[in-house]
């Protein structure tokens, strides 16, 4: 056994069953024992997209994801997908394959110090060292996985990979658990939540991380909490659920700032600010935040209270203490969440895309898991998308980088095979990932890429108007629109212009054998007044 035959062991003892990448001449004794060991290595078409698969696979599996690049551009292209894991808070390995070791740090072709670049995206990053390889492996797990999760790096030369090893597979040690908050803390809060006539809970990227999703259900139902959600958190709770006020800060913004701020108290159930800051939507409602870390928070945000520590131990001990009578009446919530979804379908005869994303919606099952991109087509989709059960609802928020959706989706179907999946993103982020459609061909997954196409950086687009610039450097496509190519990359292709012919063929494709391009030509002006509200 060589070290790389270790390495991969070791990963596959922790849940590890597939990683993600490009490979080159240093890359390929890890593609190897990969091979023996039983773990798949998946071609991605830029490393970037495979950082974005191992932080989906990572968020859906609960092991950590799996990327693999090699040394210079590589690794910086990697690095995209590696900031999305640290800010998402994704646990992810890593590992970039390097030069022997008696070459490190020499001005030779495509290096750089890997250690360097990613020590500001990652929990950790260290080197991969004979003699050394299962400690460092041990520890570099069990870190990804404890809270905050998310990536670390690990650089393995290749004299080290090939290199004969003793090492036995080691036993890993469980993730470190963060913990628990003080008796008082916990109490205090139940006494604020008690007090208060009209608060009302906002979850946020942390709850999303729950192994038990019963425990926001209850201490929501127990408090009476009307709830809102941040992007990453919806489906934590299924927004049917007669207490849901829906996402907030996407589209009609202002309408939710408005209900929130006519509480007494927001409740900050593991509400993470790498989504979205307090300040922007809080006013001068006073927070209580229970959480998994201290509050970051401007000044002005009048902050009573605070429970930091093990956020399900800290929702198992608030349930019990007592039980909440407010003033919030089921029409009154019902009522805000009618007129919010209306306000996002302004009446218009042409194909929108409000109407596209709701012909998506019908043509996936509940449970299915929708993976979609960075856009103005986020703030629509965050804000109307219902969505219905746990980890079914991907996107980056914390690093909010264009090119997630594909590779997102791609990770989940391979994640989850058994559930449908459907990818959904613009025509600017389908220009910037698009080399991905050969990975799900040659991948062999049913999947439904559709792509809302509107000729424009649209969210930009937006942006330029509401500040009085002019249209300039935005535009996609000048020319008027034709039906799409037979097939991109050997993956068949169709144009819709209606949301009966969309809601029909994400239905076929999702049956189909293979992926399938769906071009759904939209007319998008409403996101001047649904996603700049």
């Amino acid at each position: 056994m060589n070290n790389a035959d270790l390495i991969v062991a070791t990963l596959k003892s922790a849940g590890i069953t597939r990683g993600f990448g490009i490979p080159s001449g240093n890359v390929l004794p890890l593609m190897e024992a990969m091979r023996r060991g039983g773990v798949d290595f998946v071609l991605t078409a830029h490393e970037g997209s495979a950082g974005f698969a191992a932080d989906v696979t990572g968020r859906i599996t609960g092991a950590p994801g799996l990327c693999i690049a090699t040394l210079g551009p590589g690794a910086t292209n990697l690095a995209t997908g590696i900031g999305c894991a640290f800010l998402d808070r994704s646990p992810l390995i890593a590992i970039t394959c390097n030069l022997n070791t008696d070459q490190l740090g020499r001005r030779i072709q495509m290096w750089i110090d890997h250690h360097a670049l990613f020590k500001p995206i990652t929990k950790a990053t260290m080197p991969l060292r004979q003699g050394k390889i299962g400690a460092t492996l041990a520890a570099a797990i069990a870190l990804a996985l404890s809270e905050p999760q998310g990536p670390v790096h690990l650089d393995l030369p290749e004299d080290v990979a090939l290199a004969p090893t003793n090492e036995p597979v080691p036993v890993l040690a469980a993730p470190v658990k963060l913990p628990p908050a003080d008796d008082a803390a916990i109490e205090r809060a139940a006494e604020l939540i008690d007090g208060a006539r009209r608060p009302i809970a906002v979850l946020g990227a942390s709850a999303m991380r729950l192994a038990d999703t019963t425990q926001l259900v209850r201490a929501i139902e127990h408090f009476n909490l009307p709830f809102a959600t941040t992007t990453m958190a919806k489906g934590m709770i299924d927004e049917d659920h007669p207490l849901s006020l829906g996402c907030i800060e996407r589209a009609c913004r202002q309408m939710q700032r408005r209900m929130l701020r006519s509480a007494d108290l927001i409740v900050g159930l593991g509400y993470d600010t790498i989504e979205v800051e307090y300040e922007a939507w809080i006013g001068d409602v006073p927070l209580l935040q229970i959480d998994i870390e201290p509050a970051d928070i401007a000044p002005s945000v009048n902050l009573v209270h605070q429970v930091v520590g093990d956020l399900a131990s800290s929702l198992t001990r608030l349930v019990p203490l007592s039980a909440t009578v407010n003033d919030w009446l089921p029409d009154e919530i019902a009522a805000h969440r009618r007129a919010f979804q209306a306000a996002l379908r302004p009446a218009n005869a042409a194909f929108t895309a409000h109407a596209a994303i709701d012909a998506v919606r019908r043509a996936l099952s509940r449970d299915g898991v929708l993976a979609f991109d960075v856009g103005a087509h986020t703030h629509q989709i965050a804000s109307q998308w219902p969505a219905h059960a746990p980890k079914t609802f991907l996107i980056t928020n914390g690093w909010s980088s264009m090119g997630f959706g594909l590779p997102g989706a791609i990770a989940a179907k391979l994640a989850r095979p058994d559930l449908p999946v459907v990818c959904l993103i613009g025509d600017g982020c389908f220009q910037m990932t698009c080399g991905e459609v050969a990975t799900a061909k040659r991948l062999g997954i049913a999947l439904p890429i559709v792509v809302l196409d509107d000729k424009w950086l649209a969210l930009i687009k937006v942006k330029q108007i509401r500040r009085q610039f002019p249209l300039y450097g935005t535009a996609l496509q000048a020319e008027d629109y034709r039906d799409p190519p037979a097939h991109y990359f050997g993956v068949p292709a169709q144009g819709v212009r209606s949301t009966e012919a969309l809601e029909a063929s994400v239905k076929a494709a999702l049956a189909a054998d293979g992926p399938t391009v769906i071009e759904a030509v939209v007319d998008s002006e409403h996101y001047l007044d649904t996603v700049y509200d």
